[in-house]
């Protein structure tokens, strides 16, 4: 199991901020025997079909410099000339292969870990040259591992070359016999065939790898339960920050909630454990509104500020509890209340006429309330 500098396990697997982290930072897995196995293979059969024109290029190239006058070579002006002209189209012979190779590998490193560019890696590291943090990269289990590799690809490609030699020993022992010509084609695609069977046993190496590297880069990103809790807490904010928060947002809110009180045609009780302050405007609400609700003290509070604004309450066990558990604030009331709720506001309404002012405590219970919305 890992552990960090303090000794503690990291048994948490890497957050998302960690891995994107890691990324700024140019950690990401990747697989070289993936990537040289890519440009080994891909190489090969490109050889296969420039290979012709190459060599015949190279050929002609080859017979102009051998073929070269005994005057350019003893003038020393000319003859680097000569040399340099020479070096230029031997170049541009094998650039489109040197070009496909380079492309090759950068194809090949980008299948594992996508593509990364970091600055951050681009830094002196003092930790690379320090002794005691080399010889702990040596005596370690990716060392360990990349021996494994190291021995498994000689093994192979020895194995691989010996069959293939010994496949072929009848075509290899004949070129000693056949024409100048002749032999150089007949050699150059033993060798292509030859080149290309060799790169096709690091498949098995880089199956291994390429879990391997994954695996690894995943386990040096794990995190001890500490980091979790400290990203955690960069994140998100303390717990204590994030309780003071709601404490001031739910503060907020009930201030809010108690400012529409006074606007409240009436105010529906347990008579002392619920309160529910309905609002109703026939013109621009479709049903009675909830604007205020509270429990316990917070109902005490509703009920003193209806008190104090002259706001009728009406105690009623049943539709209290109903419309509290049923109904948030700033919501409409559900259509399985409107004749409980419709009841009180008539009752309300009729004893309002007869008095000519606001009645202060009611009581109705016989009100109609569906199974569903009993509590």
């Amino acid at each position: 199991m890992a552990e960090d500098q303090n000794g503690q396990e990291k048994t948490e697997e890497p957050t998302q901020k960690r891995i994107q982290d890691a990324r700024r930072k140019g950690q990401t897995p990747r697989s070289r025997e993936l990537s040289t196995l890519i440009a080994m293979l891909f190489s090969a059969t490109a050889l296969l079909f420039l290979g012709p024109w190459m060599s015949a290029r190279l050929l002609d190239d080859l017979s102009a410099a051998l073929g070269a006058p005994r005057e350019l070579i003893f003038d020393p002006e000319a003859a680097v000339g000569f040399f340099l002209d020479s070096l230029f189209h031997g170049l541009f012979t094998i650039t489109p292969l040197l070009g496909l190779l380079v492309v090759f590998a950068v194809v090949g490193n980008l299948l594992v870990g996508g593509w990364n560019f970091s600055w951050e890696a681009l830094r002196p590291k003092w930790s690379k040259v320090d002794p005691i943090q080399g010889t702990k990269r040596i005596v370690s289990a990716r060392s360990l591992v990349e021996l494994v590799k190291a021995l498994l690809k000689v093994a192979l490609v020895g194995a691989l070359a010996a069959a293939v030699m010994w496949w072929w020993r009848e075509e290899i022992m004949v070129l000693g016999l056949a024409d100048l010509p002749l032999a150089l084609g007949e050699a150059g695609e033993l060798l292509v065939w030859f080149f290309l069977l060799i790169s096709s046993a690091l498949v098995v190496v880089a199956a291994i790898d390429i879990p391997f590297q994954i695996w690894e880069h995943r386990r040096q990103l794990k995190m001890t339960l500490r980091e979790v809790k400290e990203e955690r807490k960069q994140t998100e904010g303390s717990p204590e920050v994030k309780a003071r928060i709601r404490q001031a947002q739910m503060a907020m809110a009930q201030q809010r909630m108690m400012a529409e009180v006074p606007k409240a045609d009436v105010v529906i009780t347990n008579p002392s454990h619920f309160a529910v302050a309905l609002r109703y405007d026939q013109a621009s609400m479709g049903a009675p509104k909830v604007v205020a609700k509270g429990q316990d003290e917070l109902a005490a509070r509703i009920r003193e500020i209806a008190r104090d604004n002259e706001v009728p309450l009406v105690a009623s066990p049943p539709l209290a509890r109903a419309l509290y558990f049923s109904t948030r604030v700033d919501e409409e009331i559900p259509a399985g209340l409107y004749e409980a709720v419709a009841r009180v506001l008539a009752y309300l309404y009729q004893i309002q006429a007869g008095r000519g002012r606001r009645p202060k405590d009611l009581r109705v219970d016989d009100v109609p309330i569906p199974p569903e919305f009993r509590r």
